[in-house]
């Protein structure tokens, strides 16, 4: 799943905490976040809406309120598709050790089927992604060559 896919599922799938989400539309999404929330910050830097130094501003907040829900969702389907519950997201709530533990499971292969729905890694499984396109050929025009 390139980029811009993994973040039109998770935005599409903005409170859908059921199925399975791999782990490239996991970590892409949060590639996504990571660029908003510089975005957010230079835009509060610029137009001078941030609440003081250390912390964020207007914009900075608004975006990460906006990408809260989806976030959350994403990373509970990440879970599926490593064969836990969504609740063990909860687990991010403990400083440190919690974030550690997390980071592992959400970095661990795809398990086979299971009871949150078919492993999304197959794309002729229901609810698979398609293959990527083709790769241009060199020479073709496409990228100036």
């Amino acid at each position: 799943m390139d980029f811009m896919t993994a973040v039109r599922t998770c935005l599409s799938k903005y409170v859908d905490f059921s199925g399975r989400a791999r782990r490239s539309e996991y970590w892409y999404f949060a590639l996504f976040n990571f660029l908003v929330g510089i975005v957010t910050s230079i835009l509060d830097a610029i137009l001078g809406t941030g609440y003081d130094d250390s912390t964020g501003g207007l914009f900075n907040t608004l975006g990460a309120l906006a990408l809260l829900l989806p976030s959350l969702a994403v990373g509970v389907r990440r879970l599926h598709d490593t064969g836990r519950s969504g609740w063990w997201i909860l687990l991010g709530l403990i400083p440190l050790i919690g974030w550690i533990i997390l980071i592992v499971w959400f970095c661990t292969d795809s398990k086979p089927d299971n009871q949150w729905g078919p492993n999304p890694k197959h794309a002729g499984a229901a609810g698979g992604y398609p293959p990527p396109p083709p790769a241009a050929p060199y020479g073709s025009g496409q990228y100036g060559g």
